[in-house]
């Protein structure tokens, strides 16, 4: 499955058995600036779709990452933890967050095509 999009500009890729891995998207990364902190949710922790589960903070600003589906964290990118500007360098790939397992499989259908994505851009 290909990358689907937030308005808020987070990205979700489905892995096996209803697993999402979750970040941020270029376009999130480019406004923050150089991410110098991420704080990362617990595994474990249950979130509804829209709720806060990570901050990033930047040299601009801190801003909350929204979790784009509802589910439980089952894994974390701990190398952010001492490496937080891999959001910059990678954030479609290695700079992922966390991997949630859904709790809803039918909200990935809510959310954007990187097209749709795109065009909440311009």
């Amino acid at each position: 499955m290909s990358l689907k999009y937030t308005v808020d500009h987070e990205w979700v890729k489905l892995e096996a058995d209803d697993v999402v891995l979750v970040g941020i998207t270029n376009h999130a990364q480019e406004q923050l600036g150089d991410v110098v902190f991420v704080e990362l949710p617990e595994i474990d922790t249950a979130f509804g779709q829209g709720d806060d589960i990570s901050v990033i903070e930047s040299v601009k600003a801190a801003s909350e990452l929204k979790a784009p589906v509802s589910g439980s964290v089952v894994a974390v990118n701990e190398l952010l933890a001492d490496e937080p500007n891999i959001v910059n360098d990678d954030p479609l790939d290695a700079g992922w967050f966390c991997r949630i397992k859904l709790s809803d499989p039918s909200e990935l259908d809510d959310l954007l095509d990187e097209d749709a994505y795109n065009a909440t851009l311009s």
